[in-house]
């Protein structure tokens, strides 16, 4: 069976989020039990996740936003906004969690193992580079995809959390060498993430965004990674895939009304294998709110990366919405593009 080395923040986690704020420690305690289940626990490699590199971080944050952010957290913490609450240890288990994605890919490097992901929190797709925002403190994919394209690589980041993931494409929207393709509900947090939202300048036409409407569940998805995704990463043709895994697009999640079940996240995962070389693909842990849905998310996807069977999770969700919402994105996208 291929071996998957999952590096992870959970052993240390010193993040700690105000009373009944959904993004806490339990989540990552919920993945690493998925991790467990016999199917698949012979496979898996848990390792602690690293400090990311102060350089790594300062090719997409400023030194003076980093400074500030570890000061704050230094501090005491508190509320960086109405979302967003931080304590002592959150600057340090973020810095971490960006760690954890760059020695996945390290470990794909040199052929250690087949497949990786960084299981941490918090997530941070919504990280402008100097804003903290939506639960987000430190872009973790981008401080992965920009290490990688400065050394000379395409880079394709793949975002299927129920959120557009502004942070990122903000921080690549006008990079010729880094494709940020996002499926979200819309409208929705945070806004963003319009099919006329394409890119600009060196980047013109490698930010591509399907805004899903509320109920849109499997076959929706499915028919967007089919005619959208898949079609725009193999233009682009990448040395490496990053995926955006956020899990909140199932339809248990309490923050979102996308209608995924488990199995819909295993199919979309397939969809992606085989679009880069080999051991170029790494999955890092985004959003997700509901602990069960969460731990059968993230172990039907793994699952399917080393091709075995889980039973007991759901497959297919049912949708109250059709396909034909792709073909309003593809019809605005080709508007902005013209």
């Amino acid at each position: 069976m291929a071996e998957i080395l999952v590096a992870t923040t959970a052993s240390d986690d010193r993040h700690l989020t105000p009373a009944g704020h959904p993004e806490d420690p339990r989540r990552l305690e919920a993945v690493l039990e998925a991790l467990r289940a016999p199917e698949i626990a012979g496979a898996v490699r848990v390792i602690e996740a690293p400090p990311a590199p102060r350089s790594a971080l300062e090719a997409v944050h400023p030194a003076e936003h980093l400074d500030r952010l570890e000061a704050f957290c230094a501090a005491g913490g508190g509320r960086l906004d109405p979302d967003t609450g931080v304590s002592t240890g959150s600057y340090d288990t973020a810095v971490r969690a960006a760690g954890a994605l760059l020695e996945v890919i390290g470990a794909l490097e040199r052929g250690d193992v087949d497949h990786g992901l960084a299981a941490v929190r918090p997530p941070g797709h919504h990280a402008l580079a100097s804003t903290a925002m939506g639960f987000c403190l430190v872009n973790t994919v981008a401080v992965a995809a920009a290490a990688l394209a400065a050394r000379g690589n395409r880079v394709a980041i793949v975002d299927w959390d129920v959120h557009h993931g502004n942070g990122t494409q903000d921080l690549f929207f006008d990079h010729g060498d880094v494709l940020y393709v996002s499926t979200h509900q819309a409208p929705h947090y945070p806004g963003t993430g319009r099919a006329s939202e394409v890119g600009s300048g060196d980047g013109f036409q490698a930010t591509v965004n399907v805004p899903l409407p509320a109920g849109s569940g499997g076959e929706v998805l499915r028919a967007a990674f089919d005619r959208v995704v898949v079609p725009a990463v193999e233009e682009f043709q990448p040395d490496w895939l990053l995926v955006s895994a956020g899990f909140d697009a199932h339809r248990d999640d309490p923050l979102a009304s996308l209608a995924l079940v488990e199995g819909d996240f295993a199919a979309l995962a397939a969809r992606l294998t085989g679009l880069v070389a080999r051991r170029r693909t790494a999955f890092v842990l985004e959003g997700g709110y509901h602990l069960g849905a969460l731990g059968r998310s993230v172990l039907a996807t793994l699952a399917e990366l080393v091709d075995a069977d889980v039973p007991g999770l759901e497959r297919r969700s049912d949708d109250r919405v059709g396909v034909e919402v792709v073909d309003r994105v593809l019809a605005e996208r080709e508007a902005a593009l013209a």
